[in-house]
C-alpha cells in the first residue's frame, strides 16, 4: 500500500513523502490515527492545496516538542518503591507511571507510547529512557529507582 505522510515519521519519512508500507500498518495505524493518506490522485491533489498547513501545524508540533524537551532535559526521575532485600522491586515500573510522573511533576502531558524503556525496570539502580516528543525531537533521560526505606 502507498501513502501520503501528514507528518514526520520516523525510519519511515518526511512529511509529502509517498511511502510503500504493509496494508495492516497502513490501515491500522497510519490511516486509522490521520498520520497518512492513501496515495491516489484525487488524495494527492488534496495534499498539494492543504501542504502548506500541514507544514505548519508539523513546525508548531516540532516547536511545542522543543519546550517540553528544554523543560525537561537532564532531569533525573526519582522513583522510591518498596523491594526485596535483593533489591528487585515487587512491580516493575512501566512506562504509564513514568507518564503520570511527568504529568505531577512538570506539567506536561506524555503518553506512555512515547516512552521507550531501553529494558524492563525491575531492580533498584539508574535505568536511560528515551522520550520521544515529536518524530525530530527525542530527550534522553535517566530513572532512578530506589528502595523504600521501612519505618
Amino acid at each position: 500500500m502507498e501513502v501520503i505522510l501528514l507528518e514526520n515519521i520516523r525510519n519511515l519519512g518526511k512529511v509529502g513523502e509517498v511511502v510503500k508500507v504493509r496494508d495492516g500498518y497502513g490501515r491500522n495505524f497510519l490511516l486509522k490515527t490521520g498520520k497518512a493518506l492513501r496515495a491516489d490522485e484525487e488524495n494527492k491533489a488534496i495534499f498539494k492545496k492543504k501542504k502548506e498547513e500541514i507544514n505548519r501545524k508539523n513546525t508548531e508540533q516540532k516547536k511545542n516538542a522543543k519546550k517540553i524537551f528544554d523543560k525537561i532535559r537532564g532531569k533525573k526521575l526519582n522513583f522510591k518503591k518498596e523491594a526485596k532485600e535483593n533489591g528487585e522491586l515487587f512491580a516493575s515500573i512501566k512506562p504509564k507511571e513514568i507518564s503520570l510522573y511527568f504529568q505531577e511533576k512538570f506539567k506536561e502531558t506524555i503518553h506512555p507510547s512515547q516512552i521507550d524503556l531501553k529494558k524492563e525496570i525491575k531492580t533498584a539502580g539508574s535505568y536511560p529512557i528515551n522520550v520521544n516528543l515529536h518524530s525530530e525531537v527525542i530527550a534522553e533521560l535517566h530513572v532512578v529507582v530506589e528502595k523504600k526505606e521501612d519505618k
